[in-house]
């Protein structure tokens, strides 16, 4: 089977739409068209029903696509490992990250990383750490430098970089923000501003906080840390935060019971190979958290 027509079954598949795929791949429709029609011939079956404008697998192209999708990995890694035997440190890196992170964290090791390998070119990404995760085991990015997710995975090699204390935070102006503490139930009477539901931030406050048997009001939702820092600052509820994020406006409160720190880190396919900018991308982070650096907001 011709590579490029896999990659054009795969493309086709994924996005559902013939002129997105062509996009992707940097081609015109009609050369997409032909990649599939050919395979098509060449499989003796038709992998696509096209109903107008709707793109659908059909039984033998659901059937093809796991098969293909491993095909087109394995060429990946062999074309990789092969270039990883010149030795030289440079071509493409894909990395994703969450903004917090590539915010206060990557900074010093990209500055440091970019002066040592200029040749790398580094397509950083920034999304949740749960989508940078998922994006490592489907094969879109070789490193992501993340929250650690609580449970590990069989195909997802991880290494801390970082520990990354929380704190209960209010608003410099609450009431109780200079107490020298607070009970689970205070809190419980107020509202909460979280991470989303199924984060691995969310997933750990509630472990946390379960043992306790009292249940949160969370009032609002949202991914971006600093978002919740604003939305805590002005008063409308507490929330945990990085022990780095809190200032003169936010303030960290003691709950009794209560103790979370997050592990920040990075991880990568356990089954692929890295390339050798990707090796050097690990390595500077590994000797940057033995470095036990203090972060900064």
């Amino acid at each position: 089977m011709d590579i490029a027509n896999l990659q054009a079954f795969s493309a086709v598949a994924e996005t559902g739409s013939f002129s997105t795929a062509a996009q992707q791949l940097f081609v015109t429709q009609p050369a997409v068209s032909k990649r599939i029609s050919g395979l098509e011939t060449e499989l003796g079956v038709a992998l696509f029903d096209r109903i107008g404008r709707q793109v659908n697998l059909t039984e033998a192209g659901r059937a093809l696509l796991p098969r293909a999708s491993r095909i087109l990995e394995e060429v990946v890694d062999s074309r990789r490992a092969l270039s990883n035997l010149s030795g030289e440190v440079s071509g493409l890196l894909s990395v994703g990250t969450s903004h917090h992170i590539g915010l206060h964290r990557l900074p010093p090791v990209l500055r440091k990383y970019t002066a040592a390998w200029p040749t790398v070119h580094l397509d950083l990404h920034f999304m949740d750490s749960e989508a940078a995760c998922q994006a490592v085991l489907h094969g879109d990015f070789e490193l992501g430098i993340v929250t650690l997710p609580l449970q590990a995975t069989a195909d997802l090699q991880q290494k801390r970089v970082w520990s990354d204390p929380l704190d209960v935070v209010l608003a410099a102006g609450h009431p109780l923000a200079h107490r020298s503490s607070l009970s689970i139930e205070e809190l419980a009477t107020m509202p909460a501003i979280l991470p989303a539901k199924g984060t691995f931030t969310r997933e750990l406050v509630e472990q946390a906080f379960a043992p306790l048997e009292v249940p949160l009001q969370v009032s609002m939702s949202t991914n971006y840390l600093e978002t919740i820092r604003m939305l805590v600052s002005i008063g409308l509820g507490w929330s945990v935060l990085p022990t780095s994020m809190t200032d003169d406006e936010v303030r960290p409160v003691k709950v009794a019971g209560i103790d979370m720190q997050r592990q920040l880190g990075v991880v990568w396919h356990a089954r692929r190979t890295l390339s050798n900018a990707a090796t050097a991308m690990l390595d500077q982070l590994i000797a940057h958290g033995n470095q036990k650096t203090v972060p900064t907001a």
